[in-house]
């Protein structure tokens, strides 16, 4: 099969990855799950016409680094793509990118997230592993600011995943390595090109976070995402990025500029297939911001389940929830509990 008909079979079954390895039928993720659909195992001719299909004008760099990241479009279809040798063979991962961007009040979120398109500033963190849905999370709540409010919104990806269409706001969206050489430098310009809503798809390095902390302090609304599990992960995440020495500074940064954290998980159903969003959502009060400031994050957990009445939730609430609805199995909550002994007991 060519590479157009394999994308497209993908975005039939519903896939949002396609697997093309030496020896093995092509894999999809559907729901999570990695599974094949009957093909024949991939031949190394094969594997290496995909390569070169993919890597177009630039096979000769991915022959001199051994690994290849890029985007286009296949089948009317946007793609990310990632191809790399391994043992001798190449290897292609291929993301397919929606385009049909949710409503807010599609996804199943916590009430709470509704609030967070009407700040006028700070931090919002949106976290989990990856394929927790954050991307779909982030681009609801932007196009949601897009048909309500008159704002410029600024997104700094890598790559650009959702594409809006501006309706009440002004938009630019740049793509990390193509329109900006990191999310640093994006970040620095962006001080000076006047936005009210920023986007930064990743807030992984010292530089990143002490430019979206200053943008947050500026007044402007800064979203962004760590790969964390929970609020106080979260917090620890971002201050564990700076030396011993600056951390103090950073929590008190943080500690005055961070508004929100939703974190979340996509757990399998138990009956029917598909997947069930599981969130945990802080919003940052007095008490929240102490904890943040003395570095006493181990007591933030206490904070938020003794605040749900106001729209905090803590993920373990949330899984008890989905398994005494008969939503997700034991097994499933069983090992989505942060803390392993709270487990509850099989009925």
């Amino acid at each position: 099969m060519t590479i157009t008909e394999l994308v497209k079979r993908a975005y039939e079954l519903g896939a949002s990855d396609l697997h093309l390895v030496h020896g093995l039928p092509p894999y999809f993720r559907i729901d999570g799950q990695i599974c094949e659909d009957g093909l024949e195992r991939l031949t190394d001719a094969e594997c290496m016409l995909y390569a070169k299909v993919l890597a177009g004008s630039r096979f000769g760099t991915l022959v001199q680094n051994g690994e290849l990241d890029g985007g286009c479009k296949i089948a009317d279809i946007r793609c990310r793509l990632n191809v790399f040798m391994q043992q001798g063979h190449y290897s292609s991962v291929i993301r397919l990118l929606r385009d049909k961007i949710p409503k807010l009040d599609e996804l199943g979120l916590p009430d709470a997230v509704a609030e967070f398109p009407w700040y006028r500033q700070g931090i919002v963190l949106v976290t989990g592993e990856a394929g927790s849905g954050k991307s779909t999370t982030l681009a609801s709540i932007l196009d949601h600011i897009n048909h309500t409010q008159q704002k410029h919104i600024l997104t700094l990806e890598d790559p650009v995943e959702y594409i809006y269409t501006p309706d009440k706001c002004v938009i630019n969206q740049r793509a990390v390595g193509k329109d900006t050489k990191s999310f640093s430098n994006g970040l620095r310009a962006a001080l000076r090109e006047d936005p009210d809503v920023i986007l930064v798809g990743q807030m992984h390095d010292p530089d990143t976070i002490e430019a979206a902390l200053t943008a947050a302090e500026m007044g402007h609304l800064v979203f962004g995402t760590v790969h964390t599990n929970s609020a106080a992960d979260s917090v620890d995440r971002i201050v564990g990025a700076f030396p011993a020495d600056r951390q103090q500074q950073i929590r008190q940064q943080l500690s005055m500029t961070l508004r929100a954290v939703l974190s979340q998980e996509l757990l399998p159903r138990k009956y029917g297939g598909g997947r069930v969003l599981a969130c945990e959502v802080m919003k940052v009060d007095g008490a929240i911001r102490d904890l943040i400031r003395e570095g006493r994050t181990p007591c933030i957990q206490n904070s938020i389940q003794m605040t749900e009445a106001a729209g905090n939730i803590l993920m373990e609430h949330t899984l008890e929830s989905l398994f005494e609805k008969g939503q997700i199995s034991i097994e499933t909550y069983q090992s989505a509990l942060h803390n392993p002994f709270r487990t509850k007991e099989e009925s």
